[in-house]
């Protein structure tokens, strides 16, 4: 009976040898799925970040060329003001200068006591 007792003892050992055998294969197989998860959700993340990042470049330089366009726009704009303003002086200038010239000869040739 002793030598029954024994075989039983032994077979329930092989059984939770085995079932620990079995849990552990289970939990490593957990765990590689787990990390293929995470590395999958990785390369979507780096993926969706290149995206974007692509897409805000892409509209940095539109601006940047927007910006640009717009600068050289100012500055025709600017010279065409400044020209029309110094056509106007001009034209003031010599439409009263007369009139500063006798103005002034008046002042200077006219004696006071």
């Amino acid at each position: 009976m002793a030598s029954s007792s024994s075989r039983g003892q032994q077979g329930g050992i092989q059984q939770l040898l085995a079932a620990e055998q079995e849990a552990q294969q289970i939990v490593n197989a957990a765990k590689n799925e787990k990390l293929a998860r995470l590395k999958q959700a990785k390369d979507e993340a780096e993926k969706e970040i290149a995206e974007h990042r692509a897409q805000l470049e892409s509209q940095f330089q539109n601006k940047l060329s927007e910006t640009s366009g717009d600068s050289g726009a100012n500055v025709k704009r600017l010279e065409q003001e400044t020209d029309s303003k110094i056509h106007h002086l001009k034209s003031e200038s010599s439409r009263i200068s007369g009139d500063v010239v006798s103005m002034l000869l008046s002042y200077v040739t006219t004696v006071k006591n």
